[in-house]
């Protein structure tokens, strides 16, 4: 969900720079996650604001989500996988936001767990390179800042990308 669906990132970075005074930039964060490019003592605000209970209530939606989404709902089983364990205050608010922003894919069809190597499925489009090196199948990482630098993937840069992934033709 986070990086992929939704724009978590953005979000740390604007709670960020409001609370600090400072104009960090995802361009900022090539190769790096925020937590690596912020001193250690402002890790603690970063985790407070990852736990409040608002964080993952209204983030953004990333560009075309819901559309391709919808399309590949009609042609496969989608499930929407979150490694919410390592936020597990986000559970609830995560479900909210995908029931909202995503109502054509079934709460049967969301899972929240920490190692997504346990799912079963064709495809898994993360961010997170360690969630796709144990994946037994397609994995496409899916562009942010922090994994700019892993070649070891096929990449997706938007969900424009995934729709000609998976349908040869980009939609407008």
């Amino acid at each position: 969900m986070d990086e992929v669906v939704a724009d978590t990132l953005g979000e740390h970075i604007v709670r960020y720079n409001q609370h600090f005074g400072e104009n960090i930039t995802k361009a900022d964060l090539t190769g790096k996650w925020l937590r690596d490019a912020v001193a250690a003592d402002r890790h603690a605000a970063l985790d407070a604001w990852l736990n409040a209970d608002d964080f993952f209530e209204d983030l953004p939606l990333m560009a075309d989500a819901q559309r391709v989404l919808a399309r590949l709902q009609q042609e496969y089983e989608v499930f929407i996988a979150s490694a919410a364990m390592e936020v597990p205050t986000s559970f609830n608010s995560k479900y909210r936001w995908l029931g909202r922003h995503f109502p054509y894919i079934p709460s049967s069809h969301i899972v929240f767990c920490g190692d997504k190597s346990i799912l079963r499925a064709d495809f898994l489009i993360d961010d997170n390179p360690r969630q796709l090196r144990r994946f037994q199948g397609t994995g496409l990482l899916y562009s942010s800042p922090h994994n700019l630098l892993v070649k070891e993937f096929r990449r997706v840069d938007s969900w424009l990308d995934v729709e000609q992934f998976f349908f040869g033709e980009k939609k407008p």
